[in-house]
């Protein structure tokens, strides 16, 4: 009986200590809790502590001393107890929703999703979980569905503005525009000093070209917060955008100086190679990319701004890397910056591709205004921000001017600047109408031709500066062309035609090319001849050029000269004696460092001679003094081989199987002169080196290239415009029969010409 008893007694000497240490560590959390309310972390941790040592089962001391550790950025530590927490209570939805937190401040939004959706199984009606769970999502780049949750929370708490603004910032990353605003809306009306919410409707007018507005809404965040460096960011976007680059540049470095590890070191770069401040944008694009190191498109566009500086160094290496990478789908390049690094058309392909993906993506366009029944005169829109003093312009003038008004109306939607220069007074003239659409968004532009009912629209930009691809994301006409301004596939799906030539583009090649290929005749490649060539006599001293000597020339831009072309370049003033080679003077450092190139090859640097920039009538008449255009490689001369030609110069170039690598190509194929055109580095040096050592031959070439300059297809701007007109009423004709687009063989149409 004493036994029991003893047992009995040692029971409840247990219970009762037991039932004491836990009243001491409730009273001792309730302490605890207090100092955490108060933000008294250290002394809210230190009793936490206490409280687990009294009773290592407290769900709430171990989940907030998680906490804890999250607010001091310990998020490990809150990772650990905030998981010891849960095996305590696997049924409390908030402790899951701050595990997910602390992993997503971890950089691991799979495992905070994983997390966030354990929640809200737990409690489905809190609009907090909905949130974050749209931030793990947004965080996997899995948008719509962040998306919806984000619009669940709204539904739940309709009040919150920080929901309306998250909402506001999807769209913005999802480039809807227009659908941001209403939300951005919302989170200011909620809360007129919501300065982020100011911010992000300022970003996404920009991208609606609601300039002023956007301009306002930004002064408003940096009134509210001097120091906001997004808010600088985006008013230098916005200045950028009103070509004001110097406020632009403030606003940037101001970004920068606010914040060294923000991303405004890429903005600043791209404005600073609008300035073709070349060295300096890409000192901004490496910062930007030591900060972020998968920083989307940044090594093609550093490596082209290296070659617009020739500068070479590691050129190999960067452009196999690129190439590489571009075949996996990374986003490693722009597909402009592509076209100097390979004549390969399945690398272009896939970077247009991944760039219309990303930036470009088709839009659902169910909500514009159809065309309700066939136009009497098929009506064909041209997209360009070239519509002045611009080789595009001077290129197509002509044409324009020599289009069949009785069979079609044409539409200009000009988006670049009205420099009220005689080219654009001589634009806008053939046209049936000339739209100034530069502060209109992609959709209004879109929505306007479709309400005029533009059958036919022509991109003349493409992936260039200035473009405006969204516009044709909206399906702005029933059939819409990539023509001229790039020469290369656009790699998306709402492109139904590329214009091209059959040098251009062989058949066996058509793989390449998201659009079906329309087949001109001739060459692609239009041309006005109304050009002047001034009468000025230039004198080889005033020019720099020897009185004695053969003139190899080369005016292309200079990113488009490589080592492997260089050095045959150089292999060439080494065989023939006294000559030199004439480029363009694009800038100070490319001079510097091709003189340089040249001195290592152990040529003379003064061999080579730099022409400067000078009216096109002028530049036009200068060639008179070259004896042979040396093209390069794999990105030809496209406007400057037609000007050559067209001033008498011969064109020898080098033809690989790009479009880039195939336009001087298709222009001498137009002029019947096949015989300068090479396939590889060794014949073209041998035919270069043969006409520069063979005077007879190099003037019959030159004879004939006078003979058939006036009367070759290549310079017949009407003759183009019949060709051009009889493959749009074809593609129309297919569009109006519901059938897709098709591959077009313009000279098989045996369309009627005047």
């Amino acid at each position: 009986m004493a036994k029991l008893d003893r047992s009995r007694k040692v029971r409840s000497t247990a219970n009762g200590t037991t039932q004491d240490k836990q009243q001491k560590a409730n009273i001792l959390f309730r302490q605890g809790l207090e100092f955490h309310q108060k933000n008294q972390l250290g002394k809210a941790k230190l009793i936490y502590e206490q409280v687990l040592v009294e009773e290592p089962a407290h769900f709430d001391a171990m989940h907030l001393l998680g906490v804890i550790f999250a607010q001091t950025n310990l998020h490990d530590h809150a990772v650990k107890f905030i998981k010891r927490s849960i095996s305590l209570n696997p049924s409390n939805a908030t402790a899951l929703l701050n595990l997910g937190n602390a992993y997503m401040e971890l950089a691991e939004p799979k495992r905070a999703l994983e997390n966030y959706e354990r929640a809200l199984r737990l409690d489905p009606g809190n609009s907090a979980i909905h949130c974050a769970k749209g931030n793990s999502l947004r965080a996997l780049n899995i948008l719509d569905q962040a998306l919806d949750s984000y619009q669940r929370a709204a539904n739940i708490t309709p009040n919150l503005p920080e929901i309306h603004n998250n909402i506001g910032k999807l769209q913005l990353a999802l480039k809807r525009y227009e659908a941001a605003l209403p939300s951005l809306n919302q989170a200011i009306a909620l809360n007129p000093n919501y300065a982020d919410a100011y911010v992000n409707r300022g970003a996404a007018l920009i991208k609606l070209k609601r300039i002023g507005d956007a301009l306002l809404d930004l002064e408003t965040a940096i009134s509210m917060n001097p120091d906001f460096s997004e808010a600088h960011l985006n008013y230098g976007n916005a200045m950028r955008q009103l070509k004001l680059w110097d406020r632009a540049l403030e606003s940037y470095n101001k970004a920068i100086s606010i914040q060294p590890q923000f991303e405004a070191h890429y903005n600043r770069g791209r404005l600073l190679e609008d300035l073709r401040k070349f060295e300096l944008a890409i000192e901004n694009y490496e910062a930007a990319l030591s900060i972020r190191p998968d920083y989307e498109y940044l090594p093609g566009m550093i490596q082209h701004n290296k070659l617009q500086l020739c500068d070479w160094s590691d050129l190999s290496k960067h452009a196999q890397s690129i190439i590489e990478s571009l075949g996996r789908g990374i986003k490693i390049s722009t597909p402009f910056c592509v076209f100097s690094l390979t004549d390969k058309g399945h690398c272009q392909l896939q970077a247009s591709q991944t760039y219309a993906n990303h930036f470009h993506p088709e839009v659902e366009s169910t909500d514009l205004a159809k065309n309700s029944a066939p136009n009497k005169k098929i009506r064909v829109g041209y997209y360009s921000a070239d519509f002045h003093d611009h080789a595009t312009a001077h290129l197509m003038a002509e044409l324009f001017e020599s289009h069949d008004v009785s069979r079609f109306e044409f539409y200009a939607f000009s988006f670049g600047p009205d420099r009220q220069d005689t080219m654009r007074t001589r634009l806008r003239a053939p046209f049936h109408r000339f739209i100034d659409v530069l502060h209109r968004s992609d959709r209004e532009v879109a929505v306007m031709s479709r309400e005029l009912g533009i059958d036919i629209a022509v991109d003349l930009k493409g992936y260039t500066q200035d473009g405006r691809t969204g516009i044709f994301a909206h399906r702005c006409a029933p059939v819409q062309v990539n023509y001229l301004g790039y020469p290369g596939t656009m790699g998306a799906p709402y492109i139904d035609y590329i214009i091209a030539d059959k040098t251009i583009i062989p058949p066996e090649s058509q793989q390449y090319y998201s659009e079906q290929v329309v087949y001109m005749p001739h060459s692609y490649q239009v041309n006005d001849s109304k050009r002047k060539i001034s009468e000025r006599v230039f004198s080889k001293q005033e020019l720099g050029l020897p009185e004695a000597g053969f003139v190899f020339c080369c005016f292309n831009n200079n990113y488009k000269i490589l080592p492997e072309t260089f050095d045959g370049w150089m292999r060439l003033l080494k065989a023939v004696d006294g000559s030199v080679l004439w480029l363009l003077a694009d800038n100070p450092t490319a001079v510097s460092n091709l003189r340089k190139e040249a001195r290592a090859r152990g040529v003379d640097p003064d061999r080579l001679v730099f022409a400067p920039r000078m009216p096109l009538d002028e530049h036009l008449a200068r060639h008179r003094l070259a004896d042979l255009f040396v093209d390069t490689f794999p990105c030809n001369a496209h406007t400057t081989a037609s000007d050559a030609l067209w001033a008498g110069l011969p064109v020898l170039t080098r033809m690989g199987q790009s479009f880039a690598s195939r336009v001087a190509g298709s222009l001498l194929n137009a002029m019947d002169l096949p015989e300068l055109i090479t396939e590889s580095q060794e014949h073209y040096e041998q035919r270069a080196l043969e006409l520069a050592l063979n005077p007879d031959l190099l003037k019959q070439i030159k004879e004939k290239l006078a003979r058939n300059r006036l009367t070759s297809p290549l310079f017949n701007a009407k003759l183009f415009a019949r060709h051009l007109e009889a493959a749009y009423a074809q593609m129309y004709r297919r569009y109006l029969d519901g059938q897709e687009p098709d591959v077009i063989d313009v000279q098989a149409l045996a369309y009627r010409m005047d």
